[in-house]
C-alpha cells in the first residue's frame, strides 16, 4: 500500500488564483469562431462573445486571460484593432496559417470578454516590430482616466472610463519569433520599454519580462542581473512534446510507451521551476519579489488530420488530463515563486479547455481537471508527502502517484491526487497531522488513456462522484483508479 502524509499545521505559501489561467492568441480558431462570433451571429452571444464559452469559463473561475499572443503579439499593432470595424486595417497572420486578420477582435472586445468572464486581463505588448511610443500609448489608452490624446481616443471609440489592467508583458519569446534577440540585447530593450509603461492613478501594472525558452538558464541569469529590479515577473515557456518538433506524435493514437514518455517529459517542469527559481531568488534575496510566469505550457502534438497545419488544432484525451493534473500540482508546490501559469490555449488550439464546431461546444478532459482543481485558488499550500514507486519505460519514468494539498478559508483540506498508472488502481493510506476530519466529498476524472470527447459523444470523459474513501480520525484510506485525477475535500 502507498502512503501519504499531510501536515495542516505547516502552511507554506498561498496558491495564487493566477496559477489557474489561460492564453488566447490570434491563432486558428481560438479567437474567431472560438471566443468571438460577432454580434449578428445566430450562435447565442453577448456583444459577440459566445455565451456557452463565457459560462464555462466562469464556472472554473478563470483567473487571468493572456492576449493577443504569442508570436502574434510581436506583429500586432493595437491601433489597427480599435474604432469602426468596417474601417479597421486588415493584415496577414504570418505566424499562423497566412490567413487574413481583419482586426474585428481588438482591445475593446478583449476587455469586454474579460469583463464577462470576470477575469484579469494580461496584455502582451509588441517589442519585436513595435515601438516604445506604441506600447506606452496602449497603456495610456487602457488605463488613464483623465484628459489626454489616448484617453480622448478611447472615449471617442465608446469607452469613456479607463479599464484596470494588472498584467502587461514586454514582448514575447524575444529569443525567437519575437525578434531573435540575445539576452543582453533584450535586457536593454526591456529596461527601455518598461520605463514608459506608466502606473496611472488607480492602476498599478505588474510588469512581465520575456524569460527563457525551456532550460536556457543563461537567459534568466542575464535578465535578472541586468534588469531584475525593474520587473515584477519573468516568463517561462515549456511545451510537452512526446516526439520531436517535426513529428510530434498523434493526439489520439498512441501506445502506453508514448503515454509514459509524454508524462515523464511533462515532469521536467518541476526541474525547470526549481532551477530558474533559484536564479531569480539569488538576485531578489532581501529585495522585492519577482515571480515566475509560466505563461505557455501544455501538450503539443501533430495537428488533427485534414486541418490547417498553421491552426494547431488537436484533440484532447485522458493523457492530457493527466498532464494538466501533474503540472498544476507542480505549480501548487512552487507557489512561493510561480505567480501565474497560462495553459496554451483556451479554445481549439493545442491543449484546449474547450473545442467548438459551429454552434456546438464540448469540454475537454483538461477542462474538467481545471474544474476539479479550482478549490486550490487562494488557498494555503500545506506540507504533504506521498510515497510512490516509479513507472514508465526504461528511459522515461515518473512517479505512479503525485499530489498537492491546501487548506482554504473554510478550514477545508483539499487534496488533488494523480494516478499515472495506465492499468492499475493504487491503494493509498494517509495521515492528516494537525486536525481530525469527519466528512468528505470527492470527484474523479478517469477513463482509458486515449479516451476523449467528440461532438458526437461530448460526455464520454467527465467527472463523477467518488466514494471509495474511509476516514478514521487522522487516518484516510482510499483506492485511486488507474489513469485518474482525483479531488478530495476533507471537512
Amino acid at each position: 500500500m502507498n502512503h501519504f502524509t499531510v501536515n495542516v499545521r505547516h502552511p507554506i505559501s498561498t496558491i495564487r488564483p493566477e496559477i489557474y489561467s489561460n492564453f488566447s492568441e490570434h491563432l486558428g480558431r481560438c479567437i474567431y469562431n472560438g471566443i468571438y462570433v460577432g454580434e449578428n451571429s445566430p450562435i447565442p452571444n453577448v456583444n459577440g462573445m459566445r455565451t456557452d464559452v463565457v459560462e464555462a469559463l466562469k464556472k472554473i473561475k478563470l483567473a487571468v486571460l493572456r492576449w493577443p499572443g504569442g508570436c502574434f503579439a510581436d506583429e500586432y499593432h493595437w491601433k489597427d484593432g480599435i474604432g469602426d470595424k468596417a474601417l479597421r486595417k486588415k493584415m496577414i497572420n504570418t505566424n499562423w496559417g497566412g490567413v487574413t486578420e481583419d482586426n474585428s477582435f481588438g482591445t475593446h472586445e478583449f476587455m469586454e470578454l474579460c469583463r464577462q468572464i470576470g477575469c484579469e486581463p494580461y496584455i502582451n505588448g509588441n517589442v519585436g516590430s513595435g515601438t516604445v511610443q506604441e506600447m506606452s500609448e496602449w497603456v495610456e489608452y487602457l488605463t488613464f482616466d483623465g484628459v489626454s490624446p489616448m484617453a480622448d481616443l478611447r472615449a471617442k471609440n465608446g469607452h469613456p472610463e479607463a479599464w484596470k489592467v494588472k498584467y502587461f508583458g514586454v514582448g514575447n519569446e524575444s529569443w525567437g519569433c519575437g525578434g531573435n534577440m540575445t539576452p543582453e540585447y533584450y535586457a536593454n530593450e526591456y529596461r527601455r520599454y518598461q520605463t514608459f509603461i506608466k502606473n496611472y492613478p488607480g492602476n498599478r501594472i505588474y510588469r512581465i519580462a520575456c524569460g527563457p525558452n525551456v532550460d536556457d538558464y543563461n537567459w534568466t541569469e542575464t535578465m535578472m542581473k541586468n534588469a531584475g529590479w525593474m520587473m515584477d515577473g519573468i516568463s517561462l515557456h515549456y511545451y510537452t512534446v512526446p516526439g520531436d518538433w517535426v513529428h510530434k506524435g498523434s493526439a489520439t493514437v498512441f501506445d502506453k510507451e508514448e503515454y509514459y514518455k509524454t508524462l515523464s517529459k511533462t515532469m521536467y517542469m518541476d526541474e525547470l521551476i526549481e532551477k530558474h527559481g533559484a536564479i531569480i531568488k539569488k538576485y531578489t534575496r532581501n529585495r522585492h519579489h519577482v515571480g515566475l510566469i509560466v505563461d505557455e505550457w501544455g501538450t503539443w502534438y501533430d495537428v488533427e488530420p485534414g486541418t490547417n497545419p498553421g491552426f494547431l488544432y488537436q484533440q484532447n484525451t485522458m493523457r492530457d488530463a493527466i498532464v494538466a493534473g501533474l503540472n498544476l500540482n507542480i505549480f501548487n508546490k512552487h507557489s512561493d515563486i510561480v505567480d501565474m501559469a497560462n495553459i496554451a490555449q483556451l479554445i481549439n488550439v493545442l491543449q484546449s479547455l474547450i473545442l467548438t464546431d459551429g454552434a456546438d461546444m464540448i469540454l475537454t478532459p483538461t477542462y474538467h481537471v481545471f474544474d476539479l482543481y479550482q478549490v486550490h485558488q487562494g488557498a494555503e499550500l500545506v506540507e504533504s508527502f506521498i510515497q510512490s514507486k516509479q513507472i514508465g519505460t526504461e528511459e522515461f519514468k515518473l512517479p505512479e502517484l503525485q499530489m498537492s494539498a491546501s487548506v482554504n478559508g473554510a478550514n477545508e483540506l483539499n487534496l488533488t491526487i494523480v494516478n499515472t498508472d495506465a492499468d492499475e488502481a493504487k491503494e493509498l493510506c494517509g495521515t492528516i497531522e494537525g486536525i481530525a476530519f469527519s466528512s468528505f466529498s470527492a470527484e474523479i476524472l478517469t477513463d482509458k488513456i486515449d479516451a476523449h470527447n467528440t461532438f458526437d459523444a461530448p460526455e464520454t470523459v467527465k467527472t463523477a462522484e467518488f466514494k471509495n474513501i474511509a476516514i478514521n480520525g487522522e487516518k484516510v484510506t482510499l483506492t485511486v483508479p488507474p489513469c485518474s485525477v482525483l479531488r478530495v475535500t476533507l471537512k
